[in-house]
């Protein structure tokens, strides 16, 4: 049970991440349809991290000091990754919002994988066959059809693939 402990917290600490990048990226998106996706996903993830407390809750996992300082070591890691060079030197970028959107969509694949290892590795589908781990395998894969073709919309606007010219031998 002390490996799935710290499995958990590292995961809760993730979980954190990904919740605190949809909010913001949210909020930086407000009033296009990317924000209005990403605000539906960023409340299904907080869901999602409530969900994953109470399970560490019901499991007697408590929230010490470890558990504490990873999650403000994510919480910090999101919040450095707002300084990092995005092509502008202010504000937002086309690339900003595609490497927020890939992400996300990458912590999602991770938190289906996750809701799959506690349900089938950790043997906790047995223990808890209340918690319907199918459906939150479900609902991952839904955020992630959601975000999907706004994440491939920001990749071609922030890399140019619809500029790029093919030149052909004469």
């Amino acid at each position: 049970m002390d490996h799935l402990r710290i499995y958990m917290d590292d995961q809760l600490a993730l979980g954190v991440l990904w919740r605190e990048m949809a909010r913001r990226s949210a909020g930086a998106n407000r009033g296009t349809a990317a924000g209005d996706a990403l605000t539906r996903v960023a409340g299904a993830i907080a869901e999602d991290v409530a969900t994953f407390e109470s399970l560490m809750d019901r499991l007697g996992f408590e929230r010490g000091p470890t558990t504490t300082a990873k999650t403000l070591a994510a919480t910090a890691a999101e919040r450095i990754g707002r300084l990092k060079l995005n092509g502008q030197l202010r504000g937002y970028s086309p690339l900003s919002r595609f490497e927020e959107l890939d992400f996300l969509t990458m912590g999602i694949a991770g938190k289906r994988q996750l809701w799959a290892t506690l349900r089938d590795l950790a043997g906790l589908a047995q223990r808890f066959p209340d918690v319907d781990f199918d459906g939150l395998i479900r609902r991952a894969e839904q955020q992630q059809a959601e975000l999907e073709p706004h994440r491939q919309q920001a990749g071609r606007e922030a890399l140019g693939v619809g500029d790029v010219r093919v030149e052909t031998p004469t």
